[in-house]
């Protein structure tokens, strides 16, 4: 066979990305060593797929990826600058959404009259697998879950005509701020999802307890790069999402994630 470290030099290549199923027979351990030793970068799929795609990938994942690459962690120092953005920003937040938030309440009473519950109260799944009771203003009829959980879809029928300008504008989401504040929520993680579909979901795709590491958000990377979907291969892809945010965050990712929440809520992007 040629001479990797050779055959690369020759090609000018700078990386190599190693694809390989079974690296107990025919592993190029020395010339692999000696491309990186030159200043070849090497590496394994997983980490080539995740740069390139934005995403991890679920299909080429291993565990001893996951614990003994880069990623994956955070310090102490970061999760108090984390905590320390939340308070602040969810204070300032509340102050200057009050007037928008009574507004919100006023539509409600007047669309649904004056005994309508104006809050929706839902338990979700918080950070290492804790309940808590995520807030929103109500956007559904008081019916809506008569027959039980269900997953919203777009254009939903159960949603009110003040509902749907809410969802589409995010108005619904304001009161998550007090979840912020309390410390159930950060501003930016995967999204909260409800019990029922969590225990489900844990049994059936690879990996999804691990989305539970951290805190969950208002807003995401994968509500960013993925359109809404209610079904299980689009968990799957959110999923992918939010482990590379789980993998890469640092508040220099969150405040990026938070300019294009920005963005997609002025032009209405995105929204369900």
């Amino acid at each position: 066979p040629p001479d990797l470290f050779r055959w690369a030099v020759d090609r000018n290549i700078d990386e190599i990305v190693v694809a390989m199923d079974d690296r107990r027979r025919g592993f190029p351990m020395h010339e692999l060593l000696e491309c990186r030793l030159s200043g070849i970068e090497v590496l394994e799929l997983p980490s080539f797929l995740e740069r390139e795609t934005g995403k991890v990938r679920l299909d080429v994942l291993n565990p001893s990826w996951i614990i003994f690459g880069d990623g994956f962690r955070a310090s102490p120092v970061q999760r108090v600058l984390e905590r320390g953005f939340d308070l602040l920003a969810s204070l300032g937040l509340l102050v200057l959404a009050l007037p928008l938030m009574a507004l919100a309440v006023l539509g409600i009473k007047l669309e649904e009259g004056p005994r309508a519950p104006v809050f929706y109260r839902q338990r979700r799944v918080g950070q290492h697998g804790e309940i808590f009771e995520v807030l929103k203003f109500r956007s559904m009829r008081v019916d809506a879950e008569k027959f039980g959980a269900q997953y919203a879809t777009e254009n939903d029928p159960r949603v009110t005509r003040l509902g749907a300008f809410m969802r589409k504008t995010r108005i619904d989401e304001l009161p998550q701020l007090i979840n912020v504040l309390r410390g159930d929520m950060s501003f930016v993680g995967p999204r909260p999802e409800r019990p029922e579909f969590v225990c489900q979901l844990e049994e059936r795709i690879p990996y999804y307890r691990e989305r539970h590491t951290v805190k969950p958000g208002i807003t995401g990377w994968a509500q960013l790069c993925y359109p809404y979907g209610s079904s299980e291969k689009d968990t799957v892809e959110k999923l992918q999402y939010d482990l590379y945010y789980v993998k890469n965050r640092s508040l220099l990712f969150d405040l990026a994630i938070l300019v294009q929440t920005v963005e997609v809520v002025l032009w209405g992007k995105g929204a369900r």
